[in-house]
C-alpha cells in the first residue's frame, strides 16, 4: 500500500450539493428554498412570531424574581467528604481548601464558594478552609471529630463602599 493509493471507504464521503447552478441540476432557480417570502431568505428571525397575534410569551403573566446578586454555592456534605477520605482521594492530615477539593475531584467546580452541609458523619480530623459557609450541624461535627473549620468572608463585588474625596 502506498500513500497515493489511500482513499476513503466507498460511500463514506458525500459531495456537497451545489445549488443555484441552473434548472437542469434539480437545485436551480430557488435553490430548494421554495418560493418568495421571509423564510426563503437568509436571516429569518420569526421564532416567536404568531402572525401578528399576541405571542404566547407575552400573553402569559410574569412570575417570580431573579436576584442578580445571589451567590451560587456548591454543596458539600459531610458524608461525601468522609467518602473521599475513605477512598484516599484527599489526605485529612493536610489543610484542605476549595482548590484542593476541586483537584481531588470531590467537587467539580467551586463557583462562588463551597458550603459544608451536616448530612452524614465525619470520623476523620480535618482542617477545612471554605468561603461559602457551613451549617451549625456541620461545624459541630467537624469540631467533634477534632478538626477545625475556617470560614473566609468574601470581599463584596461592585463599586467600593468607602467614600473618596476628589479635589479639583
Amino acid at each position: 500500500m502506498k500513500l497515493n493509493e489511500l482513499a476513503p471507504k466507498e460511500g463514506s464521503v458525500k459531495e456537497r450539493t451545489r445549488v443555484g447552478r441552473g434548472e437542469g441540476s434539480g437545485k436551480g432557480k430557488t435553490s430548494g428554498k421554495g418560493q418568495k417570502g421571509q423564510k426563503s431568505r437568509s436571516g429569518v428571525s420569526i421564532k416567536g412570531f404568531e402572525g401578528g397575534q399576541m405571542p404566547l410569551y407575552r400573553r402569559l403573566p410574569k412570575r417570580g424574581f431573579n436576584n442578580n446578586f445571589a451567590k451560587n454555592y456548591v454543596e458539600l456534605t459531610l458524608a461525601r467528604l468522609q467518602a473521599a477520605i475513605d477512598s484516599k482521594l484527599i489526605d485529612p492530615k493536610k489543610a484542605l481548601d476549595e482548590d484542593a477539593l476541586v483537584a481531588a475531584k470531590v467537587i467539580r467546580r467551586k463557583q462562588d464558594g463551597v458550603k459544608l452541609l451536616g448530612n452524614g458523619e465525619l470520623k476523620a480530623k480535618v482542617n477545612l478552609t471554605l468561603t461559602g459557609g457551613a451549617t451549625k450541624a456541620a461545624i459541630a461535627a467537624v469540631e467533634k471529630a477534632g478538626g477545625k473549620l475556617e470560614l473566609i468572608k468574601q470581599r463584596p463585588q461592585g463599586p467600593s463602599t468607602g467614600k473618596t474625596a476628589v479635589k479639583f
